[in-house]
């Protein structure tokens, strides 16, 4: 279905790749194929290779063409959310008995699923800082068949050496998988840099819009590839076409929303390091903040998503979030509009108690790209507990 060039530059990419025109009218967007089944041709004869869409549907194989183009893998799959893409990667590499290195502040969800789900099963984990490269080849075991990145981290921002953890994994005789999903494919693309398999929640910014949740893995061998295919089979939980035919249409302004995305979290990042009220913001755009090296060498810009710690504690860090009038209070994170949330209450209320527990004073934010003087304006007063004027 893609003849496309994926040699050329990335916007062209999410505009093009998987994308052609349809062969029989010209429309120049992929239909969505609102299908269950399809007509063979013959017993056993698919056509096109298509034959239950669970399988393969076609606006699905458009997206996972173009998600492999934008993230330079053999072969991207889709799914019906994050979880769902974790829950069939960690399935297909790992058996019981297996051991999987976590980040020490990973997302509230895969921790989840990693601590109640997958430890039932028999694979067992450890929490580890992935900034500290040593820590993460210490506590390598002989059973380590997974080191799990986020970089950017949820919710703290931490930054990840992709090059140096993919060394560290080679030489464990283990996979190296990167959550993709805070930096996207335009600002980073972690298979470049030795991973194993890319992991998104294509609900975030490469959808772009809150209208659609959904999930993606991207690997970068064949033979994985093929495994991971033949797991979303068998286990299902795949993208429907229209939530499909919706994260393409996302993608396609991805890098001109980055962008904006980027340039406003700067501004804020920048606002909150000099407000009374913040006694700690967490950025890797900033020059001073511990990941800024090691992001600047990896990433493109520095992302949309700014985390800070609110000098009176929890009970202010909540009263900020609720006060935020421009700024949505809400989960999620990556689209048009700004979000405004308490993780140790909402995204990662399933990590308390545990080592991944996140501090109470924390506020994290979702940059959108409305206009940034208002998203300044209502920071200012959120934290200073007066209304816009």
């Amino acid at each position: 279905m893609d003849g496309f060039n994926h040699e050329a530059g990335f916007e062209t990419l999410a505009i093009h790749a998987g994308q052609e025109a349809d062969p029989a009218t010209g429309a120049v967007v992929p239909p969505i194929y609102q299908v269950s089944t399809y007509k063979q041709d013959g017993v056993g004869g698919l056509r096109g290779g298509y034959e239950y869409s669970r399988s393969a549907n076609p606006t699905r194989t458009a997206l996972e063409e173009c998600l492999a183009a934008l993230e330079g893998g053999v072969r991207g799959l889709a799914f019906a959310s994050g979880m769902a893409a974790e829950d069939t990667l960690l399935r297909t590499v790992c058996k019981p008995g297996d051991h999987v290195l976590i980040p020490n502040d990973a997302y509230g969800g895969t921790f989840r699923l990693i601590s109640k789900v997958l430890a039932r099963w028999g694979v067992s984990y450890d929490p580890v800082p992935l900034t500290d490269v040593q820590a993460v080849r210490a506590a390598v075991r002989p059973e380590t068949k997974l080191i799990w990145v986020e970089t950017p981290t949820n919710p703290l921002l931490g930054v990840a050496d992709i090059a140096a953890l993919a060394h560290v994994a080679r030489e464990a005789g283990a996979r190296l998988v990167v959550d993709n999903t805070f930096a996207s494919p335009y600002l980073q693309r972690p298979l470049a840099l030795g991973a194993d398999v890319v992991v998104h929640s294509t609900t975030k910014y490469l959808g772009g819009h809150s209208d659609v949740v959904g999930g993606a893995l991207v690997a970068a061998d064949v033979e994985l590839a093929q495994e991971l295919a033949f797991h979303q089979n068998a286990m299902g939980a795949v993208a429907g076409p229209f939530d499909a035919w919706l994260t393409l249409r996302g993608i396609k302004t991805l890098g001109v929303r980055m962008d904006r995305h980027c340039a406003n979290a700067t501004r804020i990042a920048e606002f909150l390091t000099r407000h009374p009220k913040v006694g700690a913001v967490h950025y890797p755009g900033l020059p001073q903040d511990p990941g800024h090296e090691v992001a600047a060498k990896q990433m493109r810009a520095f992302g949309g998503m700014v985390s800070f710690r609110h000098v009176d504690g929890e009970d202010a860090a909540v009263r900020v979030c609720e006060r935020a009038k421009v700024f949505t209070l809400g989960e999620s994170l990556g689209g048009v509009e700004s979000l405004i949330e308490h993780p140790g209450r909402m995204t990662h209320a399933s990590a308390a108690g545990s080592p991944l527990e996140v501090p109470g004073d924390l506020v994290r934010l979702s940059v959108g790209i409305e206009d940034v003087d208002d998203l300044l304006a209502d920071l200012e007063q959120a934290l200073e507990g007066q209304d816009v004027a």
